[in-house]
């Protein structure tokens, strides 16, 4: 019963997404971090990029033109054949490698201490070298009901509301300093440079399993995004790069 209900909000949202896609869709926010990313790999050329948090789902796949290194709490047998090397260590303890570049998407929330690990990416870059991270804000609606239920309770009901998203999801999440704001002033403090945030609004799609709620967050989001109220966005890109080395006079 409760999943043919769920399976019928679900096609019903699709439904609304597919007839208005401006009103129901847009803010692609992985879109961005990757136009972000590969612009800065044209540019830049970099010879070693590191990806945390990646697992074995990696934003890049391998190239001739760079070493790529993956870093994540967790290991699988597939890290070792996605990336060139693999750590298996915390974000918030010293890096042991040096890179060009730094990636992350949706792994900073899940970090008790961001500061720490917006310093330890910062000491794993090369002079130069940029950063590029796309990050969920914790003031959406959907990260406010995250830190609610907690991950034991959410594992069950993504099992029954979102099973596509089990791999992906359910691990715990703290959104340590996961604002727009906040996240500018952590990357500030860790010695960042050019500091570039952009705001989406778009998490409307974790709702489609009760249609009312659907509408209910659309409706608060596109207020959100004509007002540009980024403290409730669902969620951030941001770049930064560390500062080149100064030289003697």
């Amino acid at each position: 019963m409760i999943k043919r209900f769920v399976q019928f909000n679900r096609r019903l949202s699709a439904r609304l997404l597919r007839r208005w896609p401006a009103t129901f869709g847009g803010d692609n926010c992985t879109e961005e971090l990757m136009r972000r990313i590969r612009n800065d790999i044209a540019t830049t050329k970099p010879t070693r990029i590191l990806e945390c948090g990646g697992i074995d789902r990696p934003l890049l796949g391998k190239n001739p033109a760079y070493t790529y290194i993956g870093l994540d709490i967790e290991e699988r047998t597939e890290c070792h054949s996605v990336y060139n090397e693999f750590l298996v260590q915390s974000v918030e303890d010293p890096i042991a490698a040096t890179a060009d570049m730094v990636i992350s998407t949706t792994l900073l929330e899940h970090v008790p201490n961001n500061r720490h690990a917006v310093r330890r990416m910062h000491d794993a870059l090369r002079p130069g070298g940029a950063t590029h991270h796309y990050i969920p804000s914790k003031h959406h609606p959907y990260s406010i009901l995250l830190r609610l239920l907690g991950p034991h309770l959410q594992r069950k009901l993504i099992a029954l509301l979102r099973p596509e998203g089990m791999e992906v999801s359910g691990y715990p999440a703290f959104f340590d300093h996961c604002s727009p704001r906040h996240m500018q002033r952590v990357f500030e403090d860790a010695g960042f440079e050019q500091i570039d945030v952009k705001a989406f609004y778009r998490a409307n799609d974790y709702f489609e399993f009760f249609v009312p709620g659907y509408l209910l967050i659309t409706g608060f989001e596109n207020a959100c995004r004509r007002f540009k109220w980024t403290y409730f966005c669902s969620g951030f890109v941001i770049s930064a790069v560390r500062a080149s080395e100064k030289r003697s006079p």
